[in-house]
This record gives structure tokens, C-alpha cells and sequence, in this order.
């Protein structure tokens, strides 16, 4: 064979078989003796008798910039998850992208039913809960020296209103020792 089946050169122009069959048959393409194609000659021909308003034109790649941050998240999504990340500068492939953008809304879904379950609940509604725990174990706290002084006191022999005072002065200390840790609450 000396030239190219309907197959390669179909390839090679971008067309169908099935175009090329049509084109054969309405004698577009330069054949050889044996049938086979001869690609050089039969493009210069297709060129001259095309019409140029019939033919389909590759539409304009405009392609946007994608954000530096956009592809960070990418790769942290897929380092998350043990994927590969693409390489620094390397680029994302569009199948790193889509896989790292399934991800987040199976993340995102997990997250939501969690909520539904019960499970999650709001951040400023734990803030507000842990916030009124800490006040009543303050406030038990400041209300336990009047209590045990007596049973100490008695325990060791002491006045009673001299042991309520050590205690109420040494708790006091401790809770503005602890009044001054801040929680971080990321």
C-alpha cells in the first residue's frame, strides 16, 4: 500500500470515516493505483473544492486564568485525601481538579448529614454552652468555701470564719489565674 487507508487518513484530517468514504466517492481525494490515499494530493484538492463556509471551524480555546488559591485548594484537597498533588508551577490536570471538587462535596454532604444526625452542631452555640458551664463551675466554685470552712475547721481545730477566709483567698487566686487563659477556638 503506498498511501493511507480511509481510517489513517480520516486521522489525519480530523474528519470522519464516513466523510471520507463521501468525499472518495464524489472524487475529492487523489487515489492511488492500489485504492490507498495519497494524503499530500488529496489535501491540496479537498482545499480547493471546500466549500469554506461549510466547514467547521475549532471553536476559540479563550481560556480563563484560574486563581492561585483555586489551586492550592486543589492540592490540599488531594494531599487530604492521599492523592497524587500536581507538581509546583506544574499546573493541575483537569481530572486532578474534578476528582479534588468531588471530593469537597462529598465532604461537604458528610458535613450537612452530620448536622442532620445531630451530631454537628453550631459554633456559637457551643461557645454560648461551653461559656454557661464555665460560669456555674465558677460559681460553684465561689460558693464552696462557706461550705466546707466549718468541716475543715472543725477537722483541724481551727476558728471556722479564719479558715473560710484562707479558703475564699486561695480560691479567688486560682479562678483569676484561670480567668486569664484564653481558649483558641479556630
Amino acid at each position: 500500500m503506498q498511501g493511507m487507508s480511509e481510517r489513517q487518513y480520516a486521522a489525519h484530517v480530523g474528519l470522519s470515516r464516513g466523510a471520507i468514504q463521501k468525499a472518495k466517492a464524489a472524487e475529492r481525494l487523489v487515489l492511488y493505483p492500489d485504492g490507498s490515499i495519497n494524503a499530500t494530493a488529496s489535501d491540496a484538492r479537498r482545499a480547493e473544492t471546500t466549500d469554506p463556509s461549510k466547514t467547521r471551524k475549532p471553536p476559540d480555546l479563550k481560556l480563563k486564568p484560574v486563581p492561585e488559591a483555586a489551586v492550592a485548594a486543589v492540592g490540599d484537597t488531594l494531599r487530604e485525601q492521599g492523592l497524587a498533588v500536581p507538581a509546583v508551577g506544574g499546573g493541575t490536570t483537569f481530572l486532578q481538579a474534578k476528582t479534588a471538587n468531588e471530593v469537597l462535596k462529598a465532604q461537604e454532604r458528610r458535613i450537612r448529614l452530620q448536622k442532620l444526625k445531630g451530631e454537628l452542631i453550631e459554633r456559637a452555640r457551643a461557645l454560648s454552652l461551653v461559656f454557661r458551664l464555665a460560669r456555674e463551675e465558677r460559681d460553684a466554685w465561689v460558693n464552696w468555701p462557706p461550705r466546707a470552712a466549718a468541716l475543715m475547721a472543725a477537722d483541724l481545730g481551727v476558728e471556722p470564719a479564719a479558715m473560710q477566709k484562707v479558703l475564699e483567698k486561695h480560691v479567688r487566686a486560682h479562678l483569676d489565674e484561670l480567668a486569664e487563659v484564653r481558649p483558641d477556638f479556630r
